[in-house]
């Protein structure tokens, strides 16, 4: 049995059925033909002149490789034939991480803030949901380029739950509401299940510049007394605790001075952003910054973030796991030196282009040609493990896990900055990863071993969960990937991209 969709929301689905097949360069023919309908049919869909069955509405999801409406809370699924050797170049997208602390960095600004190319996934969609909760005005333009306007008040009591505990970014929400609000609620952090990530950096933080936090039955309860903290130093070196701290002083009139802070790739982002709306920062891309903000902010700007090194280091893995030859372009090689280091020491060839200016005209790209190594990468010496910046970035090391499997020699991998993150890697055995849990923390990886196709669910954490696709993409044979929220939380239309490099994997929706 089918369900027809309202006529009015027919129209809707087809302008958006009509704007996916034109991105994704399809004639109305050739998606006639993919859709195993007439032309015809196609040109009534896109008019919103033909009832939509969920079944149709399935279909045309999987041809596009698009989610088009969650239906029922049906799960998307992939359908990955692997073996194939990738081939060709990709682009990166921006980047997940700096994309969700501009959009609360947004609320700031009283003028309009647009923001250039910006990555369209799920962690992106439920901050956009908490603001548009609370009376912000987003709307996407052409090139997936994101306008924002705040009203003069915004509506905090209405602000959305249940979007905002899907989120862990939902806490530097606190930075830029402090300014206009001296009481409010915001619910607890959610996002990747990581274990318990403490929040106690970003209290110890903010109360130098008056914010009580106070944790209650699902909500924090923030109280704001503002007043001048001419030196705070943060109690460890967060990216998200040193970019709430930056929002709280970007609008405090008094020089403020950060130690101890983070000097990772978002921060920058957010610096290079705040500096764009008036705020004098100095010591970007340093532990030691400082900042002095405007009491009042209203300006009409347009900033583009650069491209994200985690998704490049995604690819690096996906190319060296599946033993092939790929050209990512536009890499933020400063924030990839030391994971390219690594894989050097392992014995992985690769070229790099001369540098150039990203669009923000502060970040340093590259494109990054990766070389096949057939089987000869060996293991290092020593363990592989992050550090802050600019050591090897902790959402970059997952990535080492099914390249150590398919390195020969036994890895030491030590995940010390997450509790449950390492456990998760134990994921891969399910796909044939010979891996070994020595604590929490560490793991050991026997290579060179190949992976098989398995049916699997995703585990309920971004990096833990596209590890798996990338085991998926070098076994021999057909793999399900169940459930892929987790992925789509950090990354765009990632089966139609690596299709482009020459995989084979097919979106599934459960209806």
């Amino acid at each position: 049995m089918t369900t027809p969709i309202a006529t009015n929301t027919n129209e809707k689905i087809g302008q958006l059925i009509a704007r996916i097949r034109q991105d994704r360069g399809l004639t109305q023919a050739e998606f006639a033909d993919r859709l195993k309908t007439s032309q015809s049919a196609v040109n009534r869909i896109e008019h919103g002149r033909q009832n939509l069955s969920l079944e149709m509405l399935g279909r045309i999801s999987d041809v596009l490789n698009k989610q088009l409406i969650s239906v029922s809370g049906g799960a998307v699924n992939l359908r990955i034939e692997g073996g194939h050797e990738l081939h060709g170049e990709i682009d990166l997208k921006t980047s997940k991480n700096a994309a969700v602390s501009l959009l609360c960095a947004s609320l700031l600004n009283y003028g309009v803030t647009r923001f250039k190319s910006f990555p369209r996934i799920e962690e992106v969609n439920r901050i956009i949901e908490v603001l548009e909760s609370i009376g912000v005005q987003v709307k996407w333009l052409p090139g997936n380029d994101l306008e924002i306007r705040r009203p003069e008040v915004l509506q905090l009591d209405k602000l959305d739950a249940k979007a905002a505990r899907k989120t862990r970014s939902v806490l530097m929400l606190i930075g830029p509401l402090m300014h206009d609000h001296q009481l409010f609620k915001i619910p607890f952090a959610g996002g990747c299940k990581l274990g318990t990530r403490t929040v106690a950096p970003h209290f110890y933080a903010l109360e130098e510049l008056g914010v009580s936090i106070v944790a209650t039955k699902g909500n924090y309860e923030v109280a704001v007394n503002k007043k001048s903290a001419d030196r705070i130093t943060l109690y460890e070196p967060g990216d998200t605790v040193t970019e709430n701290v930056l929002m709280a002083a970007a609008r405090t009139t008094d020089q403020v001075f950060i130690e101890f802070a983070s000097a990772n790739y978002m921060v920058q982002e957010m610096c290079f952003f705040l500096q764009k709306l008036g705020v004098e920062i100095s010591g970007i891309g340093t532990s030691k910054l400082t900042v002095k903000g405007v009491p009042f902010i209203k300006k009409n700007i347009t900033y583009a973030p650069s491209e994200d090194p985690i998704e490049a280091m995604f690819f690096v893995s996906a190319a060296v796991t599946t033993n092939s030859e790929i050209t990512i372009n536009r890499v933020p090689i400063e924030f990839m030196s030391m994971e390219l280091l690594k894989l050097k020491k392992m014995g992985l060839s690769y070229d790099v282009t001369p540098r150039y200016k990203a669009l923000n005209g502060q970040t340093d790209l590259v494109d990054l040609t990766v070389h096949k190594h057939d089987g000869k990468l060996r293991a290092v010496a020593d363990k592989i493990h992050s550090l802050p910046f600019p050591g090897l970035n902790a959402d970059n090391l997952p990535y080492f896990v099914p390249i150590a499997s398919v390195t020969r020699g036994r890895t030491l991998i030590h995940d010390w900055m997450y509790e449950n993150r390492a456990i998760y890697y134990t994921e891969m055995t399910k796909i044939g990863a010979q891996i070994e849990l020595a604590d929490p923390h560490r793991v050991f990886i026997t290579g060179a071993t190949k992976f098989t196709p398995a049916d699997v669910v995703c585990p309920p954490a971004l990096r833990p969960a596209s590890l798996l696709l990338i085991g998926m993409l070098a076994a021999n044979g057909i793999s399900i990937l169940r459930n892929i929220y987790t992925i789509q939380r950090g990354y765009e239309d990632l089966a139609e991209r690596l299709n482009s490099l020459g995989a084979d994997i097919t979106v599934l929706h459960e209806i």
